[in-house]
């Protein structure tokens, strides 16, 4: 017998059901059951269900690593992480560990997200970023960010993907690395974000916002 769900669930729970379109009350949401509605269903009220989220205050998972997905949630989860003012800790408070590798395991089954086709790539502050990405400046003491993600470099973790995603949300990352408003990594980034101006960092942001990220295949995303 299927048991009925209550509190910040059943809302949640309730949010995906009208955004698919039923006619469900708030007012029962109380009695929502969970039958059919899929970990990853939840996440889709910010993130979308095909991983392209329409808002830059929520990345595209779209074709990420599985265990980076992994490990953000529970990061979240766990108090390891906590610049996005509150909500995907309040997220990830709900999800188990088995519904949260279904959830990355989904994410990252997805197609990827195309590039930003608005972000002008003739301009000085795009070179500066293709520079960065691609060579880094060795006089300012900034390691090339391919290194470590996309395409990572033979013997370095790989990192998560960074091409395709929103200009807006890249950018506050290293803001945030830089300020120490995110602690979650133990390696490079808090070192190398401090490295960073603004212009590098807006620089960044552009230029990877308009690369197409590889599906599995290898194939570029359009």
């Amino acid at each position: 017998m299927t048991q009925p769900i209550s509190d910040r669930w059943a809302w949640r729970a309730t949010m995906v059901l009208i955004a698919a379109g039923s006619t469900v009350s708030l007012a029962r949401a109380d009695i929502i059951v969970t039958e059919g509605v899929q970990p990853w269903h939840l996440c889709a009220t910010c993130h979308s269900l095909d991983g392209i989220s329409a808002m830059a205050r929520f990345p595209k998972l779209a074709g990420q690593r599985p265990a980076y997905i992994v490990k953000q949630v529970r990061d979240f989860r766990d108090g390891r992480r906590s610049n996005d003012g509150g909500q995907m800790e309040a997220s990830a408070s709900d999800i188990g560990d088995d519904d949260l590798a279904k959830t990355a395991a989904y994410f990252a089954s997805l197609p990827p997200p195309p590039p930003d086709g608005s972000q002008a790539m003739d301009g000085k502050e795009w070179r500066r970023g293709a520079t960065l990405y691609q060579d880094g400046d060795a006089a300012a003491g900034i390691p090339r960010c391919r290194s470590c993600h996309d395409d990572a470099e033979p013997g370095h973790p790989p990192g998560p993907f960074l091409t395709s995603q929103h200009a807006a949300y890249l950018a506050k990352q290293l803001q945030d690395w830089r300020a120490g408003a995110r602690t979650n990594d133990a390696g490079e980034m808090p070192a190398i974000a401090a490295k960073l101006s603004d212009h590098d960092i807006a620089a960044l942001a552009t230029f990877l916002a308009s690369q197409p990220r590889s599906r599995r295949d290898g194939t570029a995303a359009r």
